[in-house]
Formats: C-alpha cells, structure tokens, sequence
C-alpha cells in the first residue's frame, strides 16, 4: 500500500536508500512542455528527454522556459544518459542548455539528433550524441534500456522500456496508435505485449488526448484530403504545417508530384529540417520536384505548392509574413488557396485568427482543421490509451505529459480498467516517486522544478520580481523624474523633469506634466529643507506625492522612477 509523505525528504545515504528507486519529474507534469523525467537508483542516474516550453502570455520578453537542472547538478549522482523520446521541441528544446552544465551522451533516434545536432551548432557547442535505434538495447550503468518503436506526428519517435533493479520502467513517450502510418512502421504492439507478459512495475504515459474519447484518427486521413484538395485546386496552393511533421510533408510532396506540380519550401526551420530529412533518408523527393522559393515566378499558378512554416500564427513565421506582404519572394493574391495542415496550440488561437483573417481579406482562400481534416492529433486518444495499459498491465501508474486535467482523466481511465487507486500516482513536478519492489511512494515537494526563464543569452538572470516590472511597465507605462541636486547646498539645481513612456503622450497632456513637475518639486525641496539628503529617502518621498498625484488625476500606476545626479 502507498503511504503520502508532505515533507521534503532526507537524502541520507546508505544500504536501505540505495534499494530505492526514484522518478522525479522536472518538466512535463500540469503542463504541456518542458518535459524532463529523472530515474535514479543509488548513485546512477538517467534521464528521459530534455525539453522546453514556450513562454506564457504574461512573461513578457521571454523566449522560452526550460527545466530547472539544480536538482541534477545538486545530487551528486553519476549521470549515465539523456534518452530523447523524439525531436519534438517539448523533448529536446532545452538539450543546448543542458550541454553547457553536463557533459552526459545523449541517445536517441537519427532524426531528433539531427535536430538537436542543429541546435547545438547555433549555440556553439558539441554535444555527445549517440545513436540508438529502435529495438536496440542499450546499458547505462544499473540500467538497461530499450527503445521500441512507436507513431507520433514526427517520424523516429520511440517509447522506452528500462530495466532497472527494482523492476521494469516502460515510458511511451509521445505517442497514437496509427495503424497506417505514412512511413509503413505501426507502433510495434507484439513487442509491447512481451514486455507487458514479462511484468512491469511502473507505467509513465502520455496523457495529452486523455479527455477525448476514441481514437485518434490515422496520418492517412490528411493526406487523403490534403490530395482531394490539390486534386480540385486550379490556384497557387500554401499550405501551413509543423516543419517537424516529416510525414505530413512527406504525403504534401508526394500529391504534388501526382498533380504535375514543383514543390517551394518556406521558413528557416522548415527548410532546415526539410534538408535534415533528405540527408537522412526521411524524405524521398523527386528529382526536378523543388524549387528555390525565390525562383518560382514563373512557375504557373496551378503548377506550384508552397510548403511554409506559421501554422500557429506566430508573428515572425513565413505566413505571417506573407499575411502582412513582408515576405520577400511570396505576395498573396486574390484566388490563392492556403491551407493550415494544424490545430492551434492553446493559447495561440488569437494568433491564428488574425493571420487567416488577413490571409481572406486579401482575396485567398482559407482552408483550416474547422473546414476540412487537414489535421490530425499525434496523442492516443482514451481508447488507445486503454489498450497500452491492458498490454502493459503495470504494477504502479504515473501519468504524465499533460495538464492537470489531463492528468486526472488518465487516472480515471486506470481506474476504470480496474487498477486499485493507491496504486495511481498523480504527482507535480518536483515531486519524488519512490519505488521498491513492492512499495511505491509518493514524496511531495521533493526538490525545486521552476521553470527557468531564457532571456536572450540570459538563462535564470529574470525572476520574479523582473517579471513583476515588466507587467507593471506593460499595464501603466513609466515616469522618468530626472533632478540635479546640491545637497551641501541643499537646493535643487535643474529640474525636476518629467519623462514618459507608455503613460500618456505628453504634446497633449502637457498641463498634466507641468503639474507632475510641480508636485515632484514641492516633495523634492520638502525633504531637503527638513534635512533629509539620503538618496533612497528623497527618492521615496518624491515617488510617494508623485504616485498619489498620478492616480488621483488618472486612476493609473506608472511605475515611477527618480534619479537624482548630485552636483
């Protein structure tokens, strides 16, 4: 039976702690991204993916969230391997971050370390990287793991089963069950069952689609419409998708060729992995099929498929860009035909729908997932979900890779197929998970998982208190009270003046200034006369009038900055 300890846990070392073994999530849990799972048993430790999130809506200036690798640096373990699931950026986005502070090999599949080889040489850096194919087996130190293949939305995805000395791990990783895929490899089911049939202690699972019921619908499905609509389309045809999703590329290129028409590439990351690919035997393109993206005005309209990245909107991507006609070599006119091969990812709906509400007002058609299947999910949906667990048949469950609520609904779905629930973990990240070979328990707050904040060549240098600047700064702007102060003297030289940025514009509130100033004076020439030349103090009383001044005039907080030059 599980027991629940509230407290952080004493990591003494010594015979009884070295029989334990211990999953501590860093990423991934109440969240979609960042995953990072850690499995450590005595002094070894592994880890499953190294990934990053994209930041949310508040964190203003932030390029991307990664995982917090105290706990690893902290631990003193000896670390025998990142294990990357797939080249998604949830899983292996934070890899280049991870190189700068450890110098551990890095396993995976051809694919994602091709792109994570890619990351590294942005960032300057080289990295360990080994091959690990499915259905090798590969050992690091007390562990033995084992790479399976799975179908995800991107191709070379693997689930992992590892031994360890407590007792079998199996993770899915990101995964459905397409039972056609593009590339001809299903998931392998037999290879799953054998495991489940040899015992296994602890499944991690994804639990994305875990709230929607049935299954998800196979890659065949897209493309069989994506080729309907090239098949009927007379016009220019774009179409929007993940650069990740090499499968999907794969079935645009070739209903392309079935139609008689050249294929362009657009967008830095979707011609990098569409080159990747190639070089690795993902893609299969016919000779004379591509194009140069700058060479395709006189290729005619109905001869031609553009394949570009901003699926999701964003602001810098190829099709927004051809959106607000700031792409260089593509200008959308009246009769294009532009599909959007995606779901918006939530938070980017807004996004999304200013870039197809401008894409219509300039006379293309727009084609989306709301219209027509041009996309389908790369998460099991609950049925799928069912039949992993029944192959498995795990002792413990530990749902991972999704949202809370996510998270529930797959230990519902346990639940439902008759696992006991003190057998179901529901854990955060930073969490510990405690397992034996008859015990598992469930260790609250084990260690700080925070994501870490990535601000140009800034990892960790913005906290809490930068982020809360920032949003004062974005809701109410800032006041610049600028004064050059005698303080033997006691008396102000010049100013104090005013300047503003994001506050109000000054031409048209110029009575507002002056009285601004006037006030900051008065509070300026208050505490020098009583005596008070401390710099923090004559800052606060200037800031303390001139706030209340500002919100009784405007019901508006500025963040109101003085300096003072002494002269």
């Amino acid at each position: 039976m599980s027991e629940t300890e509230k407290t952080r846990k004493n990591r003494s070392g010594g015979r009884r702690e070295q029989q334990k073994l211990r999953i501590v999530p860093l990423g991934g849990l109440h969240e979609i991204g960042k995953n990072m799972t850690c499995i450590e048993y005595g002094d070894e430790m592994i880890i499953i993916d190294c990934g990053m999130s994209f930041p949310e809506v508040e964190m203003y200036g932030i390029d991307v969230v990664i995982p917090d690798f105290d706990y690893i640096a902290k631990s003193g373990k000896k670390l025998r391997g990142v294990f990357i699931t797939h080249g998604h950026e949830d899983h292996i986005g934070a890899v280049p971050y991870f190189v700068e502070k450890f110098h551990a090999p890095i396993y995976g599949t051809p694919l994602p370390l091709g792109l994570i080889q890619t990351k590294l040489e942005e960032h300057g850096l080289r990295g360990n990287l080994i091959k690990f194919n499915a259905g090798r087996k590969m050992k690091a130190g007390k562990f033995t793991v084992q790479a399976i293949r799975t179908t995800h939305s991107i191709a070379d995805s693997v689930c992992y089963c590892i031994d360890t000395p407590v007792g079998k791990i199996f993770h899915t990783g990101d995964f459905k069950i397409d039972y056609t895929p593009v590339d001809g490899e299903p998931i392998d089911l037999g290879k799953l069952a054998e495991i489940g049939r040899e015992g296994v202690l602890l499944m991690m699972a994804d639990s994305t689609n875990a709230i929607r019921q049935g299954y998800t619908k196979s890659e065949k499905v897209v493309g069989e419409t994506l080729g309907d609509i090239i098949r009927k389309s007379d016009s220019r045809m774009i179409i929007a998708t993940f650069s990740s999703n090499v499968h999907r590329i794969q079935k645009i290129i070739d209903n392309a060729v079935a139609n008689g028409r050249k294929v362009a590439v657009s967008g830095r990351s979707m011609i990098k992995v569409v080159g990747l690919a190639v070089d690795l035997g993902y893609l299969r393109i016919p000779k004379n099929t591509l194009v140069d993206i700058n060479k395709t005005k006189g290729i005619p309209d109905n001869k031609l498929v553009i394949i570009t990245t901003g699926s999701q909107g964003e602001p810098m991507s190829a099709l927004a860009r051809m959106a607000t006609n700031d792409h260089k070599a593509v200008q959308i006119k009246r009769g294009d035909q532009i599909v959007l091969s995606s779901n918006p990812i939530p938070g980017n709906e807004k996004l999304v729908a200013n870039v197809v509400n401008r894409l219509i007002e300039k006379g293309a058609q727009v084609i989306y997932s709301d219209i027509a299947e041009t996309h389908v999910s790369g998460h099991a949906c609950a049925e799928e979900l069912k039949l992993i667990h029944s192959l498995i048949k795990p002792k413990y469950f530990m749902p991972v890779h999704g949202e809370f609520r996510h998270l529930v609904a797959h230990a519902d779905i346990a639940r439902g197929l008759g696992m006991p629930e003190n057998r179901i973990f529901l854990l955060e990240n930073g969490d510990c998970l405690e397992l034996t070979k008859r015990s598992a328990r469930h260790i609250h707050e084990f260690t700080s998982a925070e994501g870490i904040m990535v601000d140009g060549l800034g990892v960790g240098d913005v906290g809490s208190v930068v982020m809360r600047d920032r949003h004062l700064l974005s809701e109410s702007g800032l006041i610049v009270v600028v004064a050059s102060v005698d303080k033997s003297g006691k008396r102000v030289l010049s100013g104090p003046d005013i300047i503003s940025r994001g506050f109000v514009y000054v031409r048209e509130n110029e009575d507002l200034i002056e009285q601004a100033q006037k006030v900051a004076r008065r509070a300026l020439n208050r505490s020098i006369s009583t005596g008070h030349t401390d710099w923090n103090e004559m800052k606060a009383a200037v800031r303390d009038d001139l706030r209340s001044f500002i919100y009784s005039r405007t019901e508006r907080s500025p963040v109101i900055l003085p300096i003072f030059m002494e002269v």
